[in-house]
């Protein structure tokens, strides 16, 4: 099976899924990751981004992500791209690789890129051609997915559960090779937060760890 984890910014895809992605990999999947943005001036330079991108092939390789790709639209400057652009980077990615499965953000997040990202993801997965992607997931990502204004539009109810207790170390591993993006607890982005987070996740399943997601839409 082909996997697709689409990332607006590098680190979102192990925060959400790495668990998930270590998990499917183990289990002879491919999983491939879009990161859709980059650290581009003026609020960034060049060699930010270059870390950035260094960051997540190291992370990757951790856990073993069959392919990246840098889709290189601005950070922060999304509603900066004109919509056709977004829609269509996003959709060349997705008709290139034909996935089976797609993880995409929530859009009740708090970051605009997310809440663009998501729109854009939606239109590229129509079912209208021969091809379809077959399950859509959305995936939470710790502070965002649970800081913006609460509102029922926003909230994400999860309906899927996958144990990662065999791959949370492997996850916390990956994340980090995210070294600016590490933070002190209590900080959500911080080594205790992420575990927290796959705890409580898991005993909603019984398990030690787990992630979370919501089904978008499944075809069978």
């Amino acid at each position: 099976m082909k996997v697709l984890i689409i990332a607006p910014h590098p680190d979102d895809e192990v925060l959400g899924c790495g668990g998930l992605i270590a998990k499917y990999l183990a289990e002879g999947n491919e999983v491939y990751v879009g990161i859709v943005t980059k650290e581009a001036e003026p609020l960034y330079t060049e060699e930010d981004d270059q870390a950035n991108k260094q960051a997540s092939r190291n992370a990757h390789r951790v856990l073993g992500v069959t392919g990246t790709f840098f889709l290189d639209l601005p950070a922060a400057m999304l509603e900066s791209v004109p919509r056709y652009e977004l829609n269509s980077a996003i959709g060349k990615l997705i008709a290139d690789i034909r996935p089976e499965e797609v993880y995409i953000p929530h859009r009740g997040d708090m970051h605009l890129d997310h809440k663009m990202i998501v729109d854009a993801c939606m239109v590229a997965v129509r079912p209208r051609f021969d091809y379809s992607v077959k399950r859509i997931y959305a995936y939470e990502t710790l502070s965002e997915t649970e800081w913006d204004i609460p509102n029922t539009t926003n909230a994400f109810i999860p309906n899927v559960y996958v144990d990662i207790t065999k791959y949370i170390d492997r996850k916390i591993a990956a994340m980090e090779e995210y070294k600016t993006q590490i933070c002190d607890y209590p900080n959500p982005r911080s080594i205790q937060g992420i575990r927290a987070l796959a705890m409580l996740r898991g005993t909603t399943i019984s398990r030690e760890y787990a992630e979370a997601f919501m089904l978008i839409r499944e075809i069978r």
